[in-house]
């Protein structure tokens, strides 16, 4: 006899996103869905995946009927800015009166003005934030995500928000990212190389020694990070075994996209402005184009090139870009809206760019973004009958049971 701890079924529509390997092109249009199906699941780990007229002798602690239902891999969230506190209100109507991220920035305003609040904030409190933005966070369906830090921009508070990510619930899987190379500080503004240093000398190899991070991350950008300070940085980051990523071509085509491919990243991320070499770049070395529809959105600037990118076969994910000052949300539904009716993409293109191929974009593909036996039990309940009803009546967030590793932890009318 088969024994679940919890088991799924009926289930409506069970979209499982199993593939092995990351969706681009065409495929992106293709979904594996079982109707009627089922899923078993023992000690946080799936067991069985596949029709439920073929479960045959079987006990189950808990049974969730989902015969209305779609079933989807737990969304994943691939880009992030927690943990951080506050918010950047006070700047929304300069940039409704039109001055530029780099302006505001520039000005001691954007980054500098969260470094401000990150800075003063005690470990407790800047935890308290990050509980609650992950919390807030699995209310829409993610069930893994990645941080950063990056607003403290000095030794000891870049290092205090990648302690605050390590001490958050790890039943919600979390992706941790030193992103000291987010915006030059205000005390280093004469002394670029010092900072340069500070970054790659000290911090670096401190987060490696005490894995406080997966990644390491660059802004490169004019008027953050130069292509050379970038490729340094990264580099050392390599050096050290750290994986990378890159926050690129945002605000211009500055080559933030193709000094990820020369390098190997495993993303590249924002892309707003990324030219046709760049996408042919970042689909020859297979590094994953995380697109952030919201931040364009937000900002009101043009969308990333999302049907070009698909069109040249690169590996596309979508992520929400949670951050106090240019994507203030926490909705991954939102995101996935803009991204479809915004960015252009597909239903089925949202759904895959949002698990398994965002699991790509932080390595962890072996154990999420897929409704796969002896993957993680992770997944989202959705009272739609089908992908296209995720979307269609945009503005909803039809969510009503969130499993994670294997146990039920948010339930709603279900």
């Amino acid at each position: 006899m088969q024994e679940y701890d919890l088991l799924i079924a009926p289930i409506g529509s069970l979209v499982t996103c199993e593939s092995d390997k990351p969706r681009n092109g065409e495929s992106l249009r293709e979904l594996p869905i079982i109707t009627n199906g089922a899923i078993g699941i023992k000690d946080g780990k799936i067991s069985f995946v596949g029709k439920y007229d073929d479960l045959d002798n079987f006990k189950a602690k808990e049974i969730i009927n989902a015969e209305n239902k779609m079933v989807t891999p737990g969304l994943i969230d691939c880009h992030t800015h927690i943990p951080f506190v506050g918010d950047r209100s006070n700047e929304m109507i300069m940039k409704l009166e039109g001055k530029g991220y780099m302006e505001i920035g520039k000005s001691g305003g954007g980054i500098l003005n969260t470094m401000k609040n990150v800075r003063v904030a005690s470990f407790e409190s800047l935890l308290s934030s990050a509980k609650k933005a992950q919390e807030k966070l699995l209310q829409n369906g993610v069930t893994s995500f990645e941080g950063k830090s990056g607003y403290g921009l000095d030794f000891e508070n870049e290092v205090k928000q990648l302690k605050v990510l390590r001490e958050l619930n790890p039943a919600q899987k979390v992706i941790s990212t030193c992103l000291s190379a987010h915006f030059l500080p205000p005390e280093f503004r004469n002394k670029r190389e010092n900072y340069i240093e500070l970054v790659t000398n000290k911090i670096l190899p401190f987060v490696k020694v005490n894995n406080l991070a997966d990644f390491a991350d660059v802004f490169c950008e004019d008027g953050a990070f130069t292509i050379e300070e970038s490729r340094e940085i990264l580099l050392k980051a390599k050096e050290l075994r750290l994986l990378t990523r890159i926050h690129a071509d945002e605000i211009e085509c500055y080559g933030g996209g193709k000094l990820a491919a020369e390098i190997g990243c495993k993303s590249a991320d924002h892309l707003l402005m990324a030219d046709d070499e760049t996408i042919d770049s970042l689909k020859e070395k297979s590094v994953v184009a995380v697109l952030l529809p919201a931040t364009a959105f937000f900002l009101r600037k043009p969308y990333a090139r999302a049907r070009k990118f698909i069109e040249k076969g690169c590996i596309i994910a979508v992520a929400s870009d949670l951050n106090p000052g240019s994507s203030y949300t926490y909705s991954m539904i939102m995101v996935l809206n803009i991204a479809v009716f915004g960015m252009g993409l597909f239903p089925e293109e949202a759904i895959w760019a949002s698990t398994l191929n965002s699991a790509y974009a932080l390595g962890i593909e072996n154990e999420v973004g897929s409704i796969e036996v002896g993957k993680r039990g992770d997944i989202s309940i959705w009272d739609v009958c089908d992908p296209i009803h995720l979307f269609y009546p945009f503005g909803q967030n039809p969510l009503c049971c969130v499993v994670l590793d294997g146990k039920v932890v948010l339930r709603n009318g279900i």
